[in-house]
């Protein structure tokens, strides 16, 4: 039977003879299970939406964006943010808050998730006005707990990212994503579904986030500056794509704007200099439709 109060816990029926199977029959068991997973994201898609908002509304006004989690959830966490600056420019705005710090990335780390004290400890990074989403397979995980109190305390806005929709702990925060994902294959083993469906929950979340504070255009990822000579051929093609304009004019749109392309974009597109496109974006916080309006209607 399946624990009520720690659902990735409970053994699960489908699985019960895995040991016994032939190793593809091990890899159709594991695929069916994890084919279940885009149906329970689908269905918290207006708490998704919710936290979006939430998160717009901080990094709007100055604030950041916290995860913090333990094991599986902490690395996620750690990767979803990790990605974000190369992907979409936006540097220091969503931070990750991993039980154990660094070396509990590559090797797990004895006692840290149970450590109250420590979560508390990693929200003293929280101010007034950021979001603090905690990120626990349980939904009680004790690090994420004393984290997300901790970050309440100080007028944070807090959620909660779980597979567990009944834990008692989401009634503290203002969003509880509760993913009923069930039994894993392994029992217990959160690696699987449980994180399967937490990684699409911030992977949505945080693509949207981005695109809700105009670092995309179109869908496009114009947030990225040529580093390099293959970043840069890739740029000039989304400014190709972007604008209509053949090549040389993107490249040295992109060159005069220093290898920001959404300079350049702007720039092209807003026909101004790149002097002027920088200086709207700045006035913008670098939302580039946000930015041709401005000068349109200049």
């Amino acid at each position: 039977m399946i624990d009520c109060e720690l659902p990735t816990e409970g053994r699960n029926p489908r699985t019960l003879d895995v040991d016994t199977l032939p190793t593809m029959e091990v890899l159709r068991l594991i695929n069916s299970e994890d084919a279940t997973v885009p149906r329970v994201v689908g269905s918290v898609l207006p708490e998704v939406a919710r936290l979006v908002d939430l998160a717009v509304e901080s990094l709007r006004a100055g604030g950041r964006v916290h995860y913090f989690g333990a094991g599986t959830s902490g690395r996620l966490a750690v990767l979803d943010a990790a990605e974000l600056p190369p992907t979409f420019g936006i540097w220091g705005r969503v931070v990750a808050h991993n039980a154990g710090g660094p070396g509990a990335l590559s090797q797990a780390v004895s006692g840290v998730e149970d450590d109250v004290d420590l979560g508390r400890r990693d929200a003293l990074d929280v101010g007034p006005g950021d979001v603090a989403i905690g990120i626990a397979a349980s939904g009680r995980t004790p690090y994420v707990v004393g984290a997300l109190r901790a970050a309440a305390a100080v007028g944070a806005r807090t959620a909660l990212i779980s597979c567990n929709p009944h834990t008692p702990y989401g009634d503290e925060v203002e969003v509880h994503i509760g993913l009923a994902t069930g039994p894993e294959v392994i029992s217990g083993s959160t690696r699987m579904k449980a994180g399967t469906a937490t990684k699409l929950v911030l992977n949505s979340f945080s693509t949207t986030l981005m695109i809700r504070m105009g670092r995309t255009y179109s869908n496009l990822m114009v947030s990225v500056n040529a580093l390099n000579s293959k970043l840069r051929a890739r740029l000039v093609r989304i400014l190709t794509e972007a604008t209509g304009m053949d090549a040389r004019t993107c490249e040295n749109a992109l060159s005069e704007a220093g290898g920001n392309t959404r300079v350049a974009l702007v720039s092209l597109l807003g026909e101004v200099p790149a002097s002027r496109a920088t200086m709207v974006l700045e006035e913008t916080d670098g939302g580039v439709r946000e930015a041709l309006q401005r000068l349109r209607s200049a």
